[in-house]
C-alpha cells in the first residue's frame, strides 16, 4: 500500500488474528469463570492465600497469562477496526498503529509482570 493511500480495510493478517482471539476469548472466559467464580464461590470469594494457591499449578498462570493477552489483543484490534471505519489519515493511523503496539506490549508485560509476582509467593 502506498503511504498516501488510506487504510480502509485491516490486512489478512490482522483479520485472521481477530477471528481467532475471539472463540479463544470464549474459552479463557469460561475457565476463568468455572475455576475462579464457580469453584471459588462455594466458599466465598477466592482470598489472597486461595488465589497464591490456586497459582501454585503450572498451568494455572499460563492460562490465566493467556486469557490476559488474549483479552488485550482483540481489544485493541477491535478498537483499531472501529477507528479505521472513520477513515483518519494514513499519518494518523501511522501513528495511531504505534500507539496501540506499544499500549498493548505495556499491558502484556504488565500482565507478564503481575503473573510472576502472585507465582513468586
Amino acid at each position: 500500500m502506498n503511504s498516501d493511500q488510506i487504510p480502509t480495510a485491516e490486512s489478512l493478517r490482522l483479520w485472521q488474528l481477530k477471528t481467532i482471539t475471539g472463540p479463544l476469548l470464549v474459552v479463557f472466559l469460561g475457565l476463568h469463570l468455572v475455576v475462579n467464580h464457580y469453584y471459588g464461590s462455594k466458599n466465598g470469594l477466592l482470598s489472597f492465600e486461595d488465589v497464591v494457591h490456586y497459582f501454585n499449578n503450572p498451568l494455572v498462570p499460563i492460562v490465566e497469562f493467556g486469557f490476559a493477552v488474549v483479552v488485550i489483543v482483540h481489544s485493541l484490534l477491535g478498537l483499531r477496526s472501529i477507528i479505521l471505519d472513520l477513515q483518519l489519515k494514513p499519518k494518523t493511523m501511522r501513528i495511531l498503529d504505534a500507539a496501540f503496539t506499544l499500549t498493548g506490549a505495556a499491558l502484556v508485560g504488565y500482565a507478564l509482570w503481575l503473573t510472576l509476582k502472585v507465582v513468586s509467593f
